[in-house]
């Protein structure tokens, strides 16, 4: 696999901050994310995960604040070789098979044909893959879309909600995958708004409302939350920031057990209700930006 990791951090966010619609998406926020690590980006939809993924790619337009990749500024043409981007949405070519979108992006990282069989085979697509796209079902192809982001052995990974829409099983092997990725060198941030996936990562950024609530290890954010459970952890964390947890202030703090059981509740059918769907963004970038083919 074809990594090179520079010394320190794999990415430097500085005091960011985005604003869309005189709204703040995201509020001077400051992290850093280490070399070959899997790092979750968790939190309810509408947080701001997305905003800080198309910020670190660099197609982001930013109202204040820094987003270094590898020591260079986010979006440098010299970081597109070096960075792999899945979008929430599914951004290949419908008119085209699996193979053949997987050989075009790998044509545009400059992989060879057997990356293209591999990287089909690592996302369970192998059976599927003289398929046309639109054929597809959901799950298929978001992993069409993972595969053409990956092909490329890129550096770094930027994956937003890559495991929505898959079955159990197929979760687990991505998650592997993941890992054996970043063993191999590479950064990897993968966004979700399920919780249970948080455990998965190495280390945690949770988000809420475009401000950075924790920036820990999973086994961290449950110790300063004093709970095993990531969905009471991120609701005490929200307490301790002093925002008000879902359903407002009657379920949140003071409210006593139940409104506590009702809070992590709501927050869980959220998510539940959200693994079913997926978001409409167009947002393109990296090496999987969309090109037409010559």
């Amino acid at each position: 696999m074809r990594v090179t990791v520079d010394v320190g951090s794999a990415i430097d966010v500085e005091a960011l901050t985005v604003r869309r619609g005189g709204r703040v998406v995201l509020d001077a926020l400051s992290c850093r994310i280490a070399p070959g690590s899997v790092t979750g980006l968790l939190g309810p939809s509408g947080s701001g995960k997305t905003t800080l993924m198309r910020s670190i790619v660099g197609v982001q337009r930013i109202a204040a604040g820094t987003v270094r990749v590898f020591g260079l500024p986010a979006g440098s043409p010299e970081l597109r070789a070096r960075t792999g981007y899945m979008t929430q949405s599914v951004s290949i070519y419908e008119d085209l098979t699996v193979t053949e979108n997987v050989r075009y992006f790998a044509a545009v990282a400059g992989a060879g044909r057997a990356a293209v069989a591999r990287t089909i085979g690592e996302v369970g697509l192998a059976d599927a893959a003289r398929q046309l796209v639109h054929t597809l079902s959901g799950g298929q192809r978001s992993r069409a879309s993972l595969a053409c982001a990956l092909v490329g052995d890129p550096e770094l990974l930027v994956l937003d909600e890559p495991t929505v829409g898959q079955d159990p099983l197929l979760r687990e092997e991505l998650w592997d995958m993941f890992h054996s990725r970043a063993r191999a060198g590479a950064t990897v941030v993968v966004s979700s708004h399920v919780m249970d996936e948080a455990v998965r990562c190495d280390r945690l950024l949770l988000i809420r409302d475009g401000a950075l609530l924790a920036d820990d290890t999973p086994a961290g954010v449950q110790a300063a939350a004093g709970t095993d459970d990531m969905d009471a952890a991120f609701l005490t964390l929200i307490r301790q920031a002093g925002q008000e947890p879902p359903g407002g202030p009657e379920r949140g703090a003071g409210g006593g057990a139940d409104s506590h059981k009702d809070a992590v509740t709501a927050l869980a059918a959220t998510a539940a209700e959200q693994r079913h769907t997926r978001s409409d963004t167009n947002d393109t970038g990296g090496r999987h930006a969309r090109r037409e083919p010559r």
